[in-house]
């Protein structure tokens, strides 16, 4: 049986949490002070410690120093909560912080992902055994060392309710990655949702996230549980989270600190159980510094930050995944098409400035185009998928540009050899079209 160590000064409300989380199958130990705690945890280490922030001898922080076991989890609770109590909390390891009084069903949902399901830890070593053996990770492929760095990252991080912030160029994977840390999770078997925060009107948001009432705006004729609610019990995925308007992200952080929605239109408090993934290609203290993201909520998303590393620093991998691609449009069409060793070597030389979506595109492409073989031709040919593979004009570029001078020389070359075609531009250039026309219009006000 599962044993939860209390620590809290405060005997009444310490044996108040002992009674109610008795309840729910764990057994519990209590200590007031410091001491008392590393002297329980000396007889037996709890699988998770619920501790005050302020104690007679010192501060919750302090138990065990800058260095916590990965296995037991660590939940703060505080009277005192400030964005640098929880910044401080997170990163001693604290796999999230309640505020005083505790919310009872939000203890209760961190309780219930305690303990780590044995099958879990299975399932990873199962995975591990696949990469060794064929180069895949769950839905991920590649055995280049950045990418053994992600999957050592999500064996980490999927067991556990802790948020996630993935970061990384269009086109990297992000979207995989969290399905991925969804099904290592004890959320496993409930849903997935994902939402694409740029696509949806600043107007409709809220009510997308939070649901709404009938009649609570034009349009709403009937009521309508939100993405929240849905996904109860399971993960939401908030892709491209910096282009969230900022007043809606005030309400994200505040349902994050507190578990609680209120749908448009009603006064009704809905508690939700849902752990949070998100994304954006952006560099999250950039985003901050432009006004795009709230610091106080890149520190709530990004709990346990993973960042995915573009495909032109692992053309190891671009091989193994072109055969992935080209063997499953043979299988979608009951095919039997292969590639030519002059593509494969096009293919692991050429830059992929759109990483892994423009190479799936390429293989697509070429795989509608060829006959039986598919060769450079069909896969670089201007009709036929990516651009001719050639190193970028790096005579264009000279150090003390910054990087957003180089994203205009590379989005307008790329405008040009479409001929002005936007979408293909966008395509090529792994990005929505609506991130394309938001980055000319901030082209436009330079120039």
């Amino acid at each position: 049986m599962p044993n939860i160590l209390i620590v809290d000064d405060d005997v009444d409300a310490a044996n108040a949490l002992k009674h109610i989380i008795v309840k729910d199958g764990f057994t519990v130990t209590t200590a007031a002070t410091l001491v008392q705690a590393k002297a329980e945890i000396k007889k037996r280490m709890p699988d998770a410690i619920l501790t005050d922030l302020m104690l007679p001898d010192g501060k919750g922080f302090e138990i065990f120093g800058d260095s916590p076991p990965k296995n037991v989890d660590m939940i703060l609770m505080t009277g005192f909560a400030s964005l640098d109590t929880s910044i401080e909390a997170l990163r001693l390891g604290f796999r999230d912080y309640l505020t005083k009084p505790v919310n009872i069903q939000r203890l209760k949902n961190l309780l219930d992902r305690i303990p780590k399901p044995r099958e879990l830890k299975d399932e990873i070593d199962t995975l591990r055994n696949e990469l060794q053996e064929i180069g895949r990770f769950g839905k991920l492929r590649g055995t280049s060392p950045a990418m053994q760095k992600v999957y050592e990252q999500i064996s980490r991080v999927a067991p556990c309710n802790a948020t996630v912030l993935i970061t990384g160029e269009s086109g990297t994977g992000k979207e995989m990655v969290a399905q991925t840390i969804h099904e290592l999770s004890t959320r496993r078997k409930n849903m997935f949702l994902a939402l694409n925060c740029s696509a949806v009107s600043p107007q409709l948001i809220e009510s997308e996230l939070f649901g709404h009432e009938k009649g609570s705006f034009t349009g709403a004729t009937k009521d309508r549980k939100g993405y929240f609610e849905q996904a109860s019990g399971g993960t939401l995925f908030l892709d491209e989270v910096t282009e969230m308007p900022i007043d809606m992200q005030a309400k994200l952080l505040r349902v994050l600190e507190t578990g609680c929605i209120i749908p448009v239109g009603t006064n009704t408090t809905i508690q939700t159980d849902v752990r949070i993934i998100a994304a954006t290609n952006r560099v999250p203290e950039e985003a901050v510094a432009e006004g795009k993201l709230r610091e106080d909520l890149k520190y709530r998303l990004q709990v346990f930050p993973l960042h995915l590393p573009p495909l032109r620093i692992r053309l190891e991998d671009t091989v193994l995944l072109a055969d992935y691609f080209l063997q499953e449009f043979n299988t979608l069409e009951n095919q039997s098409k292969v590639m030519t060793s002059e593509a494969l070597d096009k293919i692991s030389t050429y830059n992929w400035p759109g990483n892994v979506r423009e190479l799936k595109n390429a293989i697509q492409r070429a795989f509608i185009m060829a006959d039986r073989e598919i060769t450079a031709h069909f896969l670089f040919d201007v009709n036929g998928g990516a651009s001719q593979p050639k190193k970028s004009n790096l005579d264009e570029i000279v150090p003390g540009m910054t990087i957003n001078d180089v994203e205009t020389i590379l989005i307008n070359k790329t405008l040009d050899y479409c001929d002005g075609n936007k979408e293909k531009s966008a395509q090529m250039l792994g990005i929505s079209v609506k991130t394309l026309y938001n980055k000319l219009k901030i082209i436009a006000g330079h120039t």
